[in-house]
């Protein structure tokens, strides 16, 4: 959860100027923006709110996939780039859904929902507060409350949330066994690729079904 990752915050209480060359330390907080992200190799440098710091901080990493509004606990080290400052340099880096409102408009906005964007995000957070993957899970015929989506706009959503929720909880339970960033990636593109398959041959059944 959000809270208790966030709590984790600076495990070390040396100012920023001391924050080099520094041994493992732990981090966490919200995505607030994901600068950059190679899909094939998982490199990302995200920007990330940590609770009890004014200024976003630069963590770097991978992961198989990362939006904004996610959490994230990272283990790794400070370093003092000479063009872009101090960045968090993360060995493990965890990635989880969003726990508060801000997050999870944030993350809905993102499109890592296929058929959500930001302002579906807003309409959705509004009406269903921080319960929105709890009703796409158990009650998602109550996204049709919504103006605008219809049958097959939800379940497209339910088909996404699915998708991205079975990918995470193997990634978290990679990084638990101690498998690393890259080797999680890897296994990341290997699902979706499998689930885009499903999804077609789904697709294509049902429309022989209707020939």
């Amino acid at each position: 959860m959000l809270t208790s990752i966030a709590r984790v915050g600076y495990r070390s209480t040396r100012s920023a100027g001391d924050r080099t060359a520094s041994p493992s330390e732990q981090l966490g907080g919200l995505v607030e923006r994901v600068t950059s992200h190679n899909a094939d190799s998982g490199f990302c440098v995200l920007r990330v709110k940590v609770r009890g710091q004014r200024d976003l901080i630069t963590l770097i990493g991978q992961a198989p996939m990362v939006s904004a509004g996610e959490a994230v606990q990272a283990t790794g080290s400070w370093t003092n780039d000479r063009d872009h400052g101090l960045q968090f340099r993360a060995e493990f880096l965890r990635v989880s859904a969003p726990t508060t409102t801000e997050g999870i408009e944030k993350y809905l906005g993102s499109g890592m929902i296929r058929g959500i964007g930001p302002v579906y995000a807003r309409k959705l957070v509004s009406a269903f507060g921080a319960h929105v993957f709890d009703m796409i899970e158990q009650t998602p015929d109550r996204l049709r409350a919504i103006a605008g989506i219809g049958p097959a706009l939800a379940g497209r959503i339910v088909l996404g949330w699915a998708e991205q929720k079975i990918i995470r909880e193997i990634m978290l339970f990679l990084h638990s066994s101690g498998v690393g960033s890259a080797r999680q990636t890897k296994v990341a593109d290997w699902l979706k690729y499998r689930e885009t398959v499903r999804q077609k041959l789904a697709l294509a059944i049902h429309d022989f079904t209707w020939m």
